[in-house]
């Protein structure tokens, strides 16, 4: 069997995860929810599993927009999302929250690629990992990119945040 076939192939990795959703849907009764976010919130944060953005802010299912990646950053597909969303999707406030204690504060780039390429068992050093050398420098740099943004409108309102992942507290940076 070839490399794409083992990755197809149903060996119970996922049954854990189907067998949740079955009983999700069992009680899901929010298919006709229309998709804007409610209380006109987005969120870009990083993909830390250690943030729950829903319920550190106090909302709940269909409030806000929510985009992750490593580092939290605003990224062109962030801006992207954030112009759908402001547009689109009923967003007027937007929170951009990187985290304490973040991988991508804390690891250089080739750091990053030496612990890649021994996990992966070959030379990682071709992938750029989005590492961030000055948290509150670039927290900063994202808020102005989307203050700037010609699509985003200065009514918006938008904030730079600090999540502490040991106190569940954010502070306003920015």
């Amino acid at each position: 069997m070839n490399d794409q076939a083992n990755h197809a192939a149903d060996d119970g990795a996922f049954d854990d995860l189907v067998a949740a959703n079955a009983e999700y849907a069992d009680h899901f009764d929010e298919g006709d929810f229309d998709g804007i976010a409610h209380a006109g919130v987005a969120i870009v944060t990083c993909m830390d599993s250690r943030i729950d953005p829903l319920r550190m802010l106090g909302l709940h299912h269909g409030d806000a927009k929510i985009f992750r990646n490593p580092g939290g950053r605003v990224t062109p597909q962030a801006l992207e999302a954030l112009v759908l969303g402001v547009h689109l999707l009923n967003v007027d406030r937007i929170l951009v929250i990187p985290h304490t204690r973040c991988a991508m504060t804390a690891s250089t780039q080739q750091e990053l690629r030496e612990r890649v390429s021994r996990s992966a068992g070959q030379d990682a050093a071709w992938q750029q990992f989005s590492v961030v050398e000055d948290q509150m420098a670039a927290l900063a740099e994202d808020v102005a990119k989307i203050h700037s943004h010609p699509l985003i409108p200065a009514s918006v309102r938008v904030g730079g945040f600090l999540y502490d992942v040991d106190t569940g507290r954010i502070e306003r940076k920015v």
